[in-house]
Parts: C-alpha cells; structure tokens; sequence
C-alpha cells in the first residue's frame, strides 16, 4: 500500500518520525503534488488512495481507518493483544491509585472500552519526589500511542490547539494553570462534545472534542483554580516510592499488552450515576479540600480572619455582614481593597450568595467597670450569612 493518501485536496505521506527514546510516532506529513510526480512519476497519482476529508472518530476495539470515504485521524494501537499476568502494572497502578485502586482501574477501562465517555478531570499531585507521576503519563502515552499527548502550560494556554484537540488524553506535566480562564477552560472542555480548532495560518474548524485531560504536579495547593462545590476533578496525592526502580518504565511497557487484554475483557464495577460516570462522593480526596483551600485568595484568608476573631469576641453562631461592613473591618485591619472585590470573593471563594432583609450587627463596647459587653443593633442590607462550624471547629479534649 501506498505510504502517500491524498485527502480533501491536499497530498500527505505517512512517515515514522523518530523520537528521542529510540521509538517512532506516525505522523501524516504534506506532501506537494509536484514532489510526489518528480519522484514517482505522473501515472504514480493515479495509485494514490484519496479520500474526501478528515474525521476523527475514536475506537480502540473495532477500529476503522477509512468511515465513508473520510480518513480518520484517531489512530489504530498497534498492540497485539495477549492474556497473561502483569504484576508490575498492578504494584505500579496500586501506589498511584491507592485506596482508589479499583476507581482508577474502572476509569483506565472506560478510557479503553467507551473513549467517546466522559471522565473526571484526573489530577496526580504531589511536593515529593520519585512519585511516579510523569512515569504514569509516559506509560499511558505508551500504551495510547498517537492517541495522547503530554503538554506544558503554555502549550494549552495558546490558541494554535490543533496538535492536542483530537487527542483523546490531554496531559499537562508541571501544571500551573492559576489563572481562572484556565480552570474555566479545562472544566468546560472536560464535558464537551465539540470544539473549534485552530492552526497557524487556517480558520477553525468544529470537530468532534473528546480529549481527557490528566494533569500532574509538584504544587499541592494551587495548580488550578477549584472552586468548593466543583464535581470535576479527581484529586490524587501520589506518595514516593520506598525505593527507584529504574527499569520500571521498561517492565511496564512489556506488560502492557497483557494489560490491554485485561482491560478488554473485564467488567467495569462502578455504575454509571453522573455524566462524568463517578459521583462526587466517589471521587473526594482530601487532597482536592487542599487544593480548595490553597486556592482561597489573601483578600479571602483575610476576611476569614476577621469573621473567626468575631465568632469568638461574640460568641454566636451566626454572624451576618453586608459587602460594606467587611470592608471597613478590612480597612481598619490597613486592608486595601473595594467593596465589590469583597462581595465577589465571597461569591467565588466561599460560594456565598447575599440575601436582602434585616439583620443583626454585633459590636463590643466597654462597661463602666472595664467588661466587654456585647451588643447589637438591627440593620437592613444586602447580607451575607456566615455559620461558626464553617470557620471553627470545637476539638474534644479527652
């Protein structure tokens, strides 16, 4: 068969280009028209497969290279399926995976079995080193071939996104996407069902989007915005391994037919409850709490502050400010801000919304004889509702 296709109205050659680790990516290269009849001769074009245009089209069970006269793009894994053992795929996936094994075992089968599913946002995070993170995403890079790819930061911030939109796993090692757009981006792209790419020098074009996206990190408590009530994202903290191996990649890539056999003939245990298929409750960690407390903001660690030393002062169980009465307590703390930055904090940070009507304003004054004595007086406003067990926890002492 011919190495060159000619699709739509452009001329490619199918080309191993090599790789550093000694392997080869499959890559569709253009080709001129006049360089192809130089080199082959006029009659040559006639041989040449056409076809009418590009799909992209994911399956890695029944996989068809040519869908009514279209090419396409997702690849063909080129793995020989085998049954067999493999136990350093098991011992590796434990330790990423942890007390989450069989989730995670569930979400690699989804990922095999049902590519077009949507999935959690999976993050692998860790401040320690010889974790395995990046040795996780070049397995899967291994085992999904063309299918995946492994990006920097600045690689997803671009608008060029044609060489990783039609990848069905999206990896981002050393994430540090901290700014909002980015968290907005990943999140509403991780429920997407299609979406405009862009290359250098050509218009978007609408495809088809179901890329995963997996994202690794040294950085435990703001690699990515994450709000409180955020149900997207699968937070792990990956511990280090007692002892390097340094053929592990290596024992991992021999197992890894056995392992796709695995994942092609087993049962998936979890059922299907959400459109991300795993619940909230499944997938909490208390590394996303982490994250989502990294992720409050100083204007926000200041005002939680304020309302824990006046929880106390008070002693309520609920205390009520409007956007304005924080403000002057944050001026008087030497706070610089403006009110509506103080509502929106409250709005993104804590998930609070304000209620109009009237409300009672506590404040500390001194009796003749020096006590404090707390008193209040009743005001109307735009409020927002604070409860003492979300700012202090009471500790038994045994």
């Amino acid at each position: 068969m011919s190495d060159f296709k000619r699709i739509g109205t452009d001329y490619y050659k199918v080309c191993n280009v090599p790789l550093l680790s000694g392997d080869f990516v499959k890559t569709l290269i253009k080709w001129s028209k006049g360089e192809i009849i130089t080199d082959k001769g006029k009659d040559f074009l006639q041989t040449i497969k056409r076809y009418d245009g590009f799909i992209t089209i994911p399956d890695n069970q029944n996989y068809k290279q040519e869908i009514n006269s279209f090419y396409n793009e997702y690849e063909k894994i080129e793995h020989q399926l085998v049954k067999g053992e493999f136990p350093a795929t098991e011992e590796f996936l434990k330790h990423i995976f942890g007390e989450q094994y069989e989730l995670g075992i569930d979400y690699l089968t989804i990922l095999w079995t049902k590519p077009i599913q949507i999935l959690p946002i999976l993050c692998l995070v860790s401040d320690s080193r010889n974790t395995g993170k990046t040795s996780f995403l070049n397995w899967l890079k291994l085992m999904f071939q063309g299918n995946m790819t492994i990006n920097k930061n600045e690689d997803f911030r671009s608008r060029f996104n044609s060489d990783w939109a039609s990848k069905l796993i999206i990896a981002i090692d050393e994430v540090l996407l901290d700014r909002r757009e980015d968290s907005e981006r990943i999140k509403n792209l991780s429920t997407a069902s299609s979406y405009k790419t862009e290359s250098k020098g050509k218009d978007k074009i609408e495809t088809n989007f179901f890329g995963k996206f997996i994202l690794c990190s040294n950085n435990e408590e703001n690699f990515i915005q994450i709000d409180e009530k955020e149900i997207r994202y699968w937070v792990i903290k990956v511990n280090s391994f007692a002892k390097e191996d340094v053929d592990m990649l290596k024992k991992l890539n021999n197992e890894i037919p056995q392992f796709l056999y695995f994942l092609n003939t087993r049962k998936i245990k979890t059922e299907r409850l959400t459109r991300m298929w795993f619940t909230k409750e499944q997938i909490y960690t208390p590394a996303l709490d982490k994250v989502v407390k990294g992720n409050k903001t100083y204007l926000s660690q200041e005002i939680k502050e304020i309302l824990i030393d006046d929880f106390v002062a008070f002693e309520v169980d609920v205390l009520r400010y409007t956007a304005s009465d924080l403000l002057r307590k944050l001026t008087e703390s030497n706070i610089r801000t403006i009110r509506n930055k103080v509502s929106s904090t409250l709005k993104l940070d804590y998930g609070i919304e304000p209620k109009n009507g009237s409300y009672n304003k506590y404040f500390s004054s001194l009796s003749l004889d020096q006590k404090s004595i707390v008193s209040y007086e009743t005001k109307k406003g735009r409020y927002f509702e604070f409860k003492k067990k979300d700012f202090i926890t009471d500790t038994v002492v045994c």
